[in-house]
C-alpha cells in the first residue's frame, strides 16, 4: 500500500502536516473532530494563557510524529508500507477516548475503575470508527490493541513499539506542542535527532549510544521539567482539583461515564461540562459543592495549598497510594476532623508520573540504548549507561493538600500534625 497524500494543515509546532486518503475519513469523523472541543491541559489557562490549545491539534501531531519514526523504521527494514500507514492512523485516534478537560475525566472514570484507554477501546467498538478503519482494510482488535492495549502479533509488534515504548510519538509530541501554548522552553527536545538514532534492537526500540545520549536525556529532562513547571504546577493542579471533583460529584446524576450511549458521550466536551455545572439546579450538599467550585472556576478564585511534600526515591510509590478514592478520602476526613471543617472542602493531590512514558495500562516503558560491538547491535539498558539524567529518580510525586482561602492556615496545621506523625507511606494500609 502506498501513501496517498491528499491535503495538509499548517501546524504551529511541526510546519505543514501533510494526510492520506485513507485518513481524511477518520480525520472528519465525529470521535475525532469531538477533540477540537476538548483542551489538551484543562484549566491550565488559568495560570498559562496561552494553553488553550485542543486535542484535536495534538492527534494530528502524534499522528506526524508516528508517521516519522515508522518511516524510521521502514527505511530500516522493520515494517512495509502498510506499517507506516498503520501507525499513522492509531497516532491519530489514540486519544478518542478522553472525556471533558482531558486527563480532569479520569478521576470520574476511576471511581468506576475505568480508564481513557477503556473508553478509548468501547468508543471504537460501538462508534463508526470502528467501520471506517475496517473499511480502510485494517483490523479494529489490532487497531485497539495497539492504541488503547492488547496482545499483537507480527508487522503489528513493531508497530506497537512506536507506541509502547519510552519513545513515544505521544511524549514527544506534547513535550513540544504543550511547551509552545504554555510559552515555556523546557519542552524544546530534538524530535529528528532522536528519531535519526532509533532503532529496533531484539524486538525493542532503543537510541544509538554515544550518538544519541544528548538528545534522549534532553527529552527525560525535558518530561520532568515540564511536569515540575506546567502539569504540576500548584496553582494549575488547584484549578484542576477542582474541576475533578466538581465532574465526580456530579457523575451519578448525569451519568458522565456510563458508556451506555455513543452518541450522548460524543456530546461530552468542555462545554458540556461547563454549562450543565453552571446552570445546575442542586438537589444535595455534594451537588451544590461542585456548582460552587465551577463559579469559583470562572471567577478564578481557587483553592489554595495548604500543604506541599515532594517525595523522590524509594517514596515513589506513595503518591499512586494516596491517588486511590478510597485512601485519599479517609486521609482527607483525618485531616478536616482535625482541622474543623467539613470532609468535602479538604482535597488532596496526589499525582504520580513517571521520568519514563507508560505502556497502555500504566506499565513502565524502560529507557532502552544500543551500542555497536564487533559489528553487532547490543541492547543496554538506561542504567548501564555513565548519565546522571537517564539515572535520576523514576518518578515525580508531589503531594498537596488544598483547601477554601478562608480554611487554609487551619488545615496546614492540621496536615502537619497528621502526617508529622510519621512519613505518610507508613500510615496508608496497602
Amino acid at each position: 500500500m502506498s501513501l496517498k497524500w491528499v491535503g495538509e494543515v499548517k501546524d504551529p509546532v511541526h510546519g505543514f502536516i501533510r494526510f492520506t486518503e485513507l485518513e481524511l475519513p477518520v480525520i472528519d469523523s465525529r470521535p475525532l473532530q469531538r477533540l477540537r472541543r476538548i483542551m489538551q491541559l484543562a484549566k491550565a489557562h488559568l495560570t498559562y494563557p496561552g494553553a488553550t490549545h485542543d486535542r484535536f491539534l495534538h492527534s494530528l501531531g502524534v499522528m506526524h510524529v508516528a508517521g516519522l519514526m515508522a518511516s524510521r523504521l521502514a527505511e530500516l527494514g522493520h515494517v512495509s508500507r502498510d506499517g507506516i500507514q498503520l501507525a499513522r492512523l492509531i497516532g491519530l485516534i489514540h486519544d478518542v477516548g478522553h472525556g471533558p478537560f482531558s486527563h480532569v475525566f479520569e478521576e470520574a472514570l476511576a471511581n468506576k475503575g475505568l480508564t481513557h484507554e477503556d473508553v478509548g477501546r468501547w468508543l471504537l467498538r460501538e462508534s463508526e470508527l470502528g467501520d471506517l478503519i475496517e473499511g480502510l482494510g485494517f483490523s479494529v482488535g489490532e487497531v485497539s490493541a495497539i492504541a488503547f492495549g492488547g496482545q499483537v502479533k507480527g508487522e503489528a509488534e513493531v508497530v506497537a513499539q512506536v507506541f509502547w515504548s519510552f519513545l513515544s510519538p505521544d511524549t514527544m509530541d506534547y513535550l513540544v506542542r504543550d511547551s509552545y501554548f504554555a510559552g515555556v522552553a523546557y519542552g524544546r527536545i530534538d524530535i529528528g535527532r532522536l528519531i535519526g538514532t532509533a532503532d529496533l534492537v531484539a524486538g525493542e526500540l532503543a537510541i544509538a549510544y554515544p550518538g544519541g545520549l544528548t538528545s534522549l536525556e534532553d527529552y527525560v529532562l525535558s518530561r520532568l521539567q515540564m511536569f515540575n513547571a506546567v502539569y504540576f504546577h500548584r496553582t494549575v493542579r488547584a484549578a484542576n482539583v477542582m474541576l475533578a471533583r466538581a465532574i465526580s460529584w456530579v457523575d451519578e446524576l448525569l451519568g458522565l461515564t456510563e458508556l451506555k450511549d455513543v452518541d450522548f458521550f460524543l456530546k461530552l466536551d468542555d462545554c458540556y461540562i461547563r454549562t450543565t455545572l453552571v446552570t445546575l439546579e442542586p438537589s444535595n450538599e455534594l451537588e451544590a459543592l461542585a456548582k460552587e467550585l465551577i463559579e469559583r472556576l470562572e471567577a478564578r478564585r481557587l483553592l489554595k495549598c495548604a500543604y506541599e511534600r515532594p517525595i523522590m526515591g524509594r517514596e515513589d510509590l506513595l503518591a499512586s497510594v494516596l491517588s486511590r478514592p478510597n485512601v485519599r478520602e479517609k486521609l482527607e476526613a483525618e485531616v478536616a476532623e482535625e482541622a474543623g471543617v467539613e470532609p468535602e472542602k479538604v482535597f488532596i493531590d496526589a499525582p504520580s508520573v513517571p521520568s519514563v512514558p507508560l505502556r497502555p495500562g500504566g506499565e513502565l516503558a524502560e529507557i532502552r540504548l544500543f551500542e555497536i560491538r564487533d559489528g553487532q547491535k547490543e541492547l543496554l539498558r538506561g542504567s548501564e549507561v555513565p548519565s546522571l539524567i537517564l539515572g535520576m529518580a523514576r518518578y515525580v510525586d508531589i503531594v498537596r493538600v488544598y483547601a477554601f482561602p478562608e480554611h487554609r492556615d487551619r488545615v496546614r496545621r492540621a496536615c502537619e500534625r497528621v502526617f508529622g506523625r510519621g512519613p505518610p507511606s507508613r500510615r496508608v494500609a496497602l
